[in-house]
């Protein structure tokens, strides 16, 4: 079966290439990558597993620092 968000990671990566790393710029895509992961375990479960997704667990929290912070990803 076909990874449902591969276009999303690999939009991300263009992204990252193109900016040099920085992280910020590509916000808007990181966003659309884990709303992919997010439908993509809902439809296939909790121990569905995806290369381009993080494991459910690690998704939420990234979720939930992502609400609460409201930042872009930035580089350390």
């Amino acid at each position: 079966m076909p990874d449902p968000c591969k276009p999303q990671a690999c939009a991300i990566q263009a992204c990252l290439n193109r900016t040099g790393y920085d992280e910020s710029k590509c916000t808007q895509l990181i966003d659309q990558l884990y709303e992919c992961c997010t439908k993509f375990y809902q439809e296939q479960g909790a121990e569905a597993r995806s290369p381009c997704c993080p494991i459910p667990k690690l998704l939420n929290l990234k979720l939930q620092q992502r609400r609460k912070e409201q930042l872009d990803a930035k580089l350390l």
